[in-house]
């Protein structure tokens, strides 16, 4: 049997602690000085383990504080991000969807740094009209990081969305949401059913697991038939719950 890399071995000790509860969500796991002396490995295999227990959503680190157990259970809400479906289902509405494009692109040089990735990088990119009662209610256009989601394209979006896949197999660690307001061009007029000049919002969206952008998303609405809210609390406020 052929034995498992340095890296792997010390990526499995710290799971093995965390599976058997030796450390729990937001506790402080011990440091890159402290492992290479407990497992007599070098720091260079120390910290791989510990980037890539990053990217794959076991564990946060944080600069000048340490790696700590992420809280993977929280995770697909820590944004409070809700599928297009389930926003339509919400109000009475039933949901259908057609896909315009399904296919591995090479990375826009306008879109590598959203993704933060080089300009030509092969991406899973998808263009989706998505529906509320049959009448178009966002046009969803995305590009995804193959490596955080290798099946994409094997998916019939048509029966699920893009954004309920992604939340079930890339664990959230966060999200960032630009909102605009924008002229359409005339494609996208077309496939939104809108009449030129009519106003349309657009919300820009990165999410990411570990620390990789996971997916970098394009979502327009027709303002007359969508609208976004939010709630706020002053900082300090005290909770009325």
């Amino acid at each position: 049997m052929i034995p498992l890399p340095r890296y792997e071995q010390v990526k499995r000790h710290i799971l093995e602690g965390i599976e058997a509860g030796d450390y729990e969500a937001g506790d402080k796991l011990p440091s890159e000085n402290e492992l290479v002396r407990e497992l007599n490995v070098s720091r260079m295999t120390v910290n791989r383990a510990l980037r890539e227990l990053t990217e794959e959503g076991h564990i946060i680190r944080r600069a000048g504080m340490g790696s700590f157990v992420a809280d993977r259970r929280m995770r697909g809400h820590a944004a409070d991000i809700q599928s297009i479906r389930e926003e339509l289902q919400a109000r009475g509405e039933s949901w259908s969807a057609d896909v315009l494009f399904l296919e591995e692109i090479a990375l826009p040089k306008d879109i590598a740094g959203e993704m933060n990735r080089t300009a030509g990088d092969k991406v899973y990119y998808l263009l989706v009209v998505h529906k509320g009662d049959g009448m178009p209610i966002e046009l969803e256009e995305r590009w995804v990081n193959p490596e955080i989601a290798p099946d994409l394209l094997a998916q019939d979006f048509e029966t699920t969305t893009p954004t309920e896949y992604l939340l079930a197999v890339a664990p959230l660690l966060r999200a960032e949401h630009v909102v605009r307001a924008v002229a359409v061009t005339p494609s996208e007029r077309r496939l939104l059913e809108v009449s030129e000049g009519a106003p349309c919002l657009e919300i820009g969206r990165r999410t990411w697991t570990g620390e990789r952008v996971a997916s970098y998303a394009r979502l327009l609405y027709p303002g007359d038939r969508y609208e976004l809210t939010a709630r706020f609390s002053p900082v300090g406020a005290a909770s009325n719950t």
